[in-house]
């Protein structure tokens, strides 16, 4: 009998985590493996209690989600084999009898709480933030003291900022829908495994990479950016995380519009490992939108390869 793959992802259950995970594994043909953090997620794999994670990566508000940014740039190596994008909106949600103008606090993870909190001022003036591990940890609490198997007083909170999903899985009412700052709000997940055979390039492809320079002087930014300007390869992210060692001291974050087996992005490779003393390769995989990269001249697989035959060429005095 052939065992089901295993996916860890931030629960309980109705997050939206949850919502990307069933957008690349059926509960039917895998089992889902909930967790209290993404960090957990994180480190199932890398123990082997699961074959792969659902992770938040960045935000279209927010940014880079940090706390993943810095677990995949140290420990054991990991990469991201495809990334999935989830459309944002929360709904404050509550235990029955509640009223809109009664709430006072309201639980919320950090990120959901950063994108609404224009409208939680405007509409709850004077709330409280109560920070929750996740989007349904909350609401997983409130329904635990209204079906009475914990006291009230574990919550010091009234509502909750959850998913819309949540509201019925738990059994809660609604106050407020299409809670959000920006209502195209978008989060970025990605699926992490343990590092294996590197899928082939479809031409809408990205590259992860985590970057330390060399040293701090003038200059040394320019120099790892100048590493894909000259091959044609678009940034869509660059983040600077502190390297944890020295402050003052950062790893930059990249993505680039590109895939390890192309020539151009190979050769940026070669360029980082000689210039940088750490660079984490983190994966290449197909772009969520799958719209090819467009690549100017010179910097084609073609061109690198006519380059290449040009030098030999002359290397053996048959050209010049």
């Amino acid at each position: 009998m052939t065992t089901p793959p295993r996916y860890a992802y931030l629960g309980p259950a109705g997050t939206f985590t949850e919502e990307a995970l069933h957008r690349v594994a059926s509960p039917d043909t895998a089992e889902l493996l909930p967790q209290p953090d993404v960090i957990s997620a994180i480190d199932a794999v890398r123990e082997g209690a699961a074959d792969f994670a659902v992770v938040a990566i960045e935000n279209s508000v927010e940014g880079g989600v940090t706390a993943v940014l810095d677990a995949l740039a140290e420990g054991r190596p990991l990469v991201i084999t495809k990334e999935i994008l989830v459309p944002v909106a929360f709904s404050v949600a509550c235990n029955a009898g509640t009223r809109l103008k009664d709430v006072t606090a309201v639980a919320a993870h950090p990120h959901a709480w950063a994108q609404c909190r224009n409208w939680l001022r405007t509409n709850l003036p004077g709330v409280q933030h109560v920070s929750a591990s996740s989007n349904t940890a909350s609401a997983a609490l409130l329904e635990r003291i209204a079906k009475g198997e914990v006291s009230a007083d574990l919550a010091d909170f009234e509502a909750a900022l959850v998913p819309p999903a949540a509201v019925e899985r738990y059994g809660l009412e609604v106050l407020a829908t299409g809670v959000a700052d920006n209502p195209t709000a978008v989060t970025r997940f990605v699926l992490i495994t343990r590092p294996g055979e590197v899928p082939p390039p479809t031409g809408a492809d990205k590259t992860t990479l985590s970057v330390a320079l060399p040293d701090e002087r003038s200059g040394a930014l320019l120099e790892l950016l100048e590493q894909f300007s000259t091959r044609g390869i678009n940034l869509t992210r660059i983040e600077s995380r502190p390297s944890g060692d020295t402050l003052g001291r950062y790893l930059f974050s990249i993505d680039a519009e590109a895939h390890v087996a192309e020539p151009r992005m190979a050769e940026a490779l070669v360029g980082l490992h000689r210039f940088s003393p750490r660079v984490r390769y983190l994966g290449s995989y197909p772009k969520a939108d799958f719209v090819p990269t467009k690549l100017r001249g010179g910097t084609l697989a073609a061109d690198y390869t006519s380059a290449q035959s040009w030098v030999a060429a002359v290397q053996a005095g048959t050209a010049v």
